[in-house]
């Protein structure tokens, strides 16, 4: 089960991804909550400032269907860099991070020459989040909380520390979203053994003692829309 998983994991850059409609907004703005909403059809204006990620659906303004100039549209053509993105494994593919440098960066991985529609979404900053709270840079104290018990792939390789969402809180999210887990550097020096214990690909229970001792903290997310019939 784990290696079927993660096969379908290593080809994520090739699934096609299905159309989403973008949400219509009202002609006015909404005052900005002091927490990320939970609802998945706010206005198009606020769309651009929630920072809310909804798997399968939309990245702020972002869906399947949004094209190089809608994003040139919704934060600027300065706001936007078009670069090779990388997929892991020394591939890359044609893309544009808006908002480099920032925590409110994200980087458009497009599925076609002509940049008409996204194929995945990646590289978020810290401003990003799921609507259950998670994101780069979220403790592993809280991916627990979110999740309960569940499986990650071991340290040390490009899909390193990924999270198994199957039979967890999330896993409506299976096949949408990607987290993956890394320890900082302090732990890793401080706990060697523990770190070499959790290397490779092979799935380690959360529960592992090992895990526990090696400061763990969310690093990547990556987001795709729901395959269409």
């Amino acid at each position: 089960m784990a290696q079927l998983w993660m096969t379908a994991v290593l080809s994520l850059a090739l699934v096609p991804l299905a159309a989403c409609q973008l949400q219509e907004g009202r002609p006015e703005a909404q005052p900005a909550e002091s927490t990320i909403p939970t609802s998945t059809t706010p206005d198009a204006a606020s769309q651009h400032t929630d920072g809310l990620v909804i798997p399968g659906e939309r990245v702020g303004p972002v869906t399947a269907q949004t094209s190089r100039a809608d994003l040139a549209n919704f934060y600027g053509e300065a706001a936007l860099s078009d670069r090779p993105i990388s997929l892991g494994e020394g591939s890359t593919e044609v893309g544009t991070v808006v908002n480099p440098d920032t925590d409110q960066q994200f980087a458009v991985v497009w599925d076609d020459a002509a940049q008409s529609r996204p194929r995945l979404i990646k590289d978020f900053g810290k401003a990003w989040q799921i609507p259950e709270g998670l994101g780069v840079g979220a403790p592993y104290a809280k991916v627990q909380a979110v999740l309960g018990d569940f499986d990650l792939y071991g340290f040390a390789w490009d899909y390193g520390g990924t999270i198994v969402l199957e039979g967890t809180a999330l896993a409506q999210y299976d096949d949408t979203l990607w987290l993956r887990l890394a320890p900082s550097d302090s732990a890793i020096a401080a706990h060697l053994e523990a770190y070499e214990a959790t290397m490779g690909d092979e799935v380690f229970a959360s529960s592992d003692p090992n895990l526990g001792v090696l400061d763990l903290s969310v690093y990547e997310m990556v987001v795709s829309f729901e395959v269409a019939p």
